[in-house]
């Protein structure tokens, strides 16, 4: 078996030979030209000076397009690739580094361990991993946890993006997957391994399209490349991991790319829990001042299903805001501005009537008061009557913790909340504006689907009639079914008009704060329903 250092010497050779035959040439013609010229007589040897600048230009000029035709012809030209090649140790991210995903990282070390140990494995007649899928929203981290896995194994990591190998000419990924494995193999023999990353695995490995009139060849060409440099390294010891990465859904990569011996390994990255939240702050907020009473539990709780990325978006954000406030320190205030600019879009105030100001703060007002009250899930984090968007004004809520399946009683209280907005209009105006428009859309989409789709109307239809053809189902059972719907509605309209009338001097108070303070945060707010002995402790309880 050669030694490291042999192994890295010859790599080199490998890699270089082309440059080292150049250099060696240069050097002999340099001493056979000295030796020609002290052979001279004088004249001669004057002569050939004289003529050596020009010489020496249409030497070069020769040069320059013999290494153009080579760069073209020989060496790949469309087909050259861009991709990153990093040391292990120049990586830099330790699994310290990754946070947020602790049961990934816990897949990600095995992967390591036979990396670094790969005798074991064999010893019991196993087979080297070959190929792993991290599949999982953007910005989760999975190019994070694959560098982490290449800095922990200490090997050579090539990155690239699968939209680096699709081009306008066919043929051309497939050279380029080549050269990549190519790359890889050579990396793989001098350092004992290697790990090739392909962000945006989807833009090669969609399912293939098989048609008479070409569509789709060269993404398919791409594609079977892929597959045989895959099966490839079976046939030598190439200790090469093939890591993918892709924000799609499982089921749009082709069969092929998921078989056993390709990407069989699959690691699942999802957005972080409250916990991992709480983790990923503190780690953000590290690199920056921020106040010592910012409440780091609080700000994971109000980023519910937010990513790593956008955490760390949001702390950048607020200290620019901090910067602009002329701040020397990052607060709570700053934070929370930073995820309403990113969620919801920059304040911009419009010149807005007396009368139609008031409507907007009712309208917000509907919203708080019939979230705060009857909604069993979310918290609000913020009311404002400053527009956004689209948006006059905006109530900022957010779920206590994550939940993914929704009950019956969530999705009527997505629906009373919804209306509210209306309900506090015609309570205070006997009018209403076209101001509810979206809040209708929402609320109808959730009672209609209540009732078509997840059996939740009070008749007892069950099944989602959604999938079935509209001329097949009868009109008599179309008319059961919107009735239903509109039972729903009406239901929910009922319950927020009590709710609303029965606590209407809490409006009010609500409506005034908001006339004069424009917006009003989660203690504001928290604190004006204790002194109607509201608080949370009374929401708990009722």
């Amino acid at each position: 078996m050669p030694s490291i250092t042999y192994r890295k010497f010859r790599m080199h050779l490998m890699e270089h030979w082309v440059k080292i035959i150049i250099a060696f040439t240069i050097i002999i013609l340099i001493i056979l030209s000295i030796w020609g010229m002290m052979s001279l007589e004088s004249f001669y040897r004057n002569l050939t000076i004289a003529q050596m600048p020009i010489s020496i230009l249409l030497a070069g000029l020769n040069a320059g397009i013999f290494v153009f035709m080579y760069m073209i012809f020989l060496q790949g030209g469309f087909t050259k690739i861009k991709q990153t090649t990093i040391k292990g140790e120049n990586v830099n991210i330790h699994w310290d580094d990754v946070i947020g995903m602790d049961e990934a990282k816990q897949e990600a070390l095995e992967v390591v361990e036979l990396i670094k140990d790969r005798t074991k494995l064999l010893k019991i007649g196993g087979k080297i991993l070959r190929g792993l899928l991290m599949v999982g929203p953007p910005g989760c981290g999975k190019t994070y946890l694959a560098k982490a896995i290449a800095t922990e194994a200490n090997i050579p990591f090539i990155s690239m993006s699968g939209s680096e190998f699709t081009e306008i000419f066919v043929g051309v990924g497939a050279a380029r997957v080549r050269k990549l494995f190519k790359k890889a193999r050579t990396l793989a023999y001098g350092h004992g391994a290697s790990i090739i990353f392909i962000d945006e695995l989807d833009a090669i490995g969609r399912q293939r399209s098989f048609s008479f009139m070409g569509g789709g060849q060269e993404t398919n060409s791409t594609q079977n490349q892929l597959l045989v440099e895959m099966d490839g390294l079976k046939e030598k010891d190439y200790n090469i991991i093939i890591i993918g990465a892709t924000n799609a859904a499982e089921g749009i990569l082709d069969e092929a790319l998921l078989r056993p011996g390709r990407f069989d390994r699959k690691i699942y990255i999802d957005r972080p829990n409250l916990e991992e939240r709480e983790k990923v702050f503190a780690y953000y907020l590290k690199k920056v001042k921020y106040d010592s009473d910012v409440d780091i539990g609080r700000l994971a709780r109000q980023a519910v299903h937010k990513s790593p990325a956008e955490i760390e978006n949001m702390i950048k954000e607020a200290a620019l805001i901090a910067t602009r406030k002329e701040k020397e320190s990052v607060g709570h205030k700053e934070l929370s501005e930073a995820m309403e600019r990113i969620d919801m879009g920059l304040k911009h105030r419009k010149h807005m009537t007396k009368e139609e100001k008031e409507m907007v703060a009712f309208h917000e007002t509907g919203h708080l008061v019939t979230m705060y009250m009857l909604h069993p899930t979310d918290d609000v984090f913020k009311a404002s009557i400053i527009s956004r968007k689209e948006a006059l004004g905006v109530v900022h809520h957010q779920p206590r913790e994550e939940l993914y399946t929704n009950n019956r009683e969530k999705l009527l209280a997505d629906i009373k909340v919804n209306i509210g907005g209306y309900v506090a209009e015609k309570i205070k105006f006997g009018t209403t504006s076209d101001g509810v428009a979206m809040d209708f859309r929402n609320a109808m989409w959730k009672a209609h689907n209540m009732v078509w789709r997840v059996g939740m109307g009070d008749a007892g239809y069950v099944g989602d009639y959604t999938i079935i053809p509209e001329s097949q189902i009868s009109e008599s059972l179309k008319e059961k079914l919107n009735a239903e719907t509109d039972k729903i509605m009406q239901a929910c309209m009922k319950d927020t008009e009590a709710i609303l009338k029965k606590e209407w001097v809490i409006v009010e108070r609500f409506v005034k704060e908001l006339l004069e303070k424009e917006e009003l945060e989660y203690d504001q707010i928290e604190a004006i329903f204790r002194e109607y002995g509201k608080g949370h402790n009374f929401k708990k309880s009722g």
